[in-house]
């Protein structure tokens, strides 16, 4: 079996037990040993897991995906890309919060279910954060000892160190620097051979997760995962038809309709991959064939743009942190939204262009805010689907900066003589 087929199964078999246990013997003593001694127990085994990999992964991946402009040589194509990013990504947030505070999918449940869920929580939370005026979370970001940032789970000022490191790195060309990038790339490959790893004790992990939140609150929870799929499609729907269209109307002056035509292939290579990086031979083969855009842009912009502009997976994550918050009653002020945006904006340009690769930024975020993390089950119990859906926004937005970069540039090898007959 592939693996999304073993994480429905794990769905199916951990919701259904615990649907049927609710129904059968809820309030049975035996009933909650099982949950807090087997189900409850392995399912905070898997969180931990992934929370113990978030700060070498986070830091490897955004120092590399930093680095991996080459501001130096790039100049005006790398600011244009990724000042594109930044917007674009910004406004994909904003999208994913309006709804979710407009919509509130999280809402509706009882005090009662809320301290049911949180039994057994076993995920030490990392410090929220105490002052949360503007002049104090511009501060914040500048951390007077990083690794006591990343110790003590103060995952903003580790962002910023991250990218300030990448962008030294990215301007240092000593052979001291190169084997430095060298050795970020190493620890980014064993951090991913690790989270493959720890997905692939998904499946069980899923169904204790789901086993202990249904067997204790029934089917009840399983409409407001519903209500948190629609509003998510909704916000990537808004994204991906609205901006992107403006912007490759206004921005790269091509015809919208024309250009979801010709990314058809792409769209549906990542819809079925659920992979950025894997999309990406795709990806360059509909740019320079069928968007006929310079070659020399559209490799640079949709290579960069497969590590880094991750507007789906920007969105995801802050309509997931507001979803769970909303479920579990905790009260996040427009501040708290605010740093929310800002870490899913910059964790957009580092997080893994594979599979699940945002879960771990999630749990960081989590922890941040101390919103129960075992809530990240609701989340992987539909994880696949919605990856599949934000992966394709992630493409298309690639496509779409290409697009806009590409306006006003050549390409040197259309300029370039036709070799000469013998």
């Amino acid at each position: 079996m592939k693996q999304h087929q073993k994480m429905l199964l794990g769905i199916v078999i951990g919701t259904g037990a615990g649907i049927l246990a609710n129904l059968v013997a809820h309030g049975a003593p035996w009933l909650e040993w099982v949950v807090t001694n087997i189900t409850s127990l392995v399912g905070t085994l898997f969180l931990r897991m992934l929370l113990m990999l978030v700060v070498p992964l986070l830091f490897a991946a955004l120092v590399m995906g930093v680095c991996e402009l080459d501001l130096k040589q790039l100049g005006r194509l790398g600011l244009r890309t990724l000042g594109y990013t930044v917007v674009v990504s910004s406004i994909a947030v904003l999208i994913g919060l309006v709804a979710v505070n407009v919509f509130q999918p999280g809402k509706g449940l009882s005090d009662e279910a809320r301290a049911l869920i949180q039994q057994g929580t076993a995920v030490k939370a990392a410090p929220a954060p105490s002052d949360t005026s503007v002049p104090a979370l511009i501060t914040a970001m500048v951390p007077n000892n990083p690794v006591k940032a990343a110790a003590d789970g103060d995952m903003i000022a580790l962002i910023v160190f991250a990218l300030f490191f990448g962008v030294a790195l990215a301007v240092t060309d000593t052979e001291g620097a190169r084997a430095l990038k060298g050795a970020i790339q190493g620890l980014y490959d064993v951090m991913m051979t690790l989270i493959d790893a720890v997905l692939r004790l998904a499946p069980v992990g899923v169904a204790a997760l789901l086993f202990t939140m249904t067997a204790r609150l029934g089917f009840g929870i399983l409409m407001q995962v519903a209500a948190y799929v629609g509003v998510v499609l909704l916000a990537l729907s808004l994204h991906m038809f609205g901006v992107y269209s403006l912007s490759v109307r206004f921005l790269g002056g091509r015809n919208p309709i024309a250009f979801f035509r010709d990314c058809r292939l792409a769209i549906v290579t990542a819809f079925s991959t659920a992979s950025s990086s894997g999309t990406l031979p795709t990806a360059l083969k509909v740019a320079e064939e069928n968007l006929k855009l310079p070659r020399n842009v559209s490799r640079f912009v949709l290579t960069a743009g497969s590590a880094m502009n991750q507007n789906g997976t920007a969105l995801f994550e802050g309509v997931t942190v507001l979803f769970l918050a909303q479920v579990f009653g905790v009260t996040l002020t427009l501040p708290n939204q605010i740093v929310i945006m800002f870490i899913c904006i910059l964790a957009g340009i580092g997080t893994a262009g594979v599979p699940a690769g945002s879960i771990p930024v999630i749990a960081m975020i989590l922890g941040m805010f101390k919103i129960p993390p075992e809530g990240l089950a609701l989340v992987l119990g539909v994880d696949r689907f919605l990856d599949m859906c934000r992966t394709t926004l992630n493409v298309t937005g690639d496509l779409a900066a290409a697009v806009y970069v590409a306006r006003g540039e050549k390409d040197p090898a259309a300029d370039a003589p036709p070799p000469s007959e013998a």
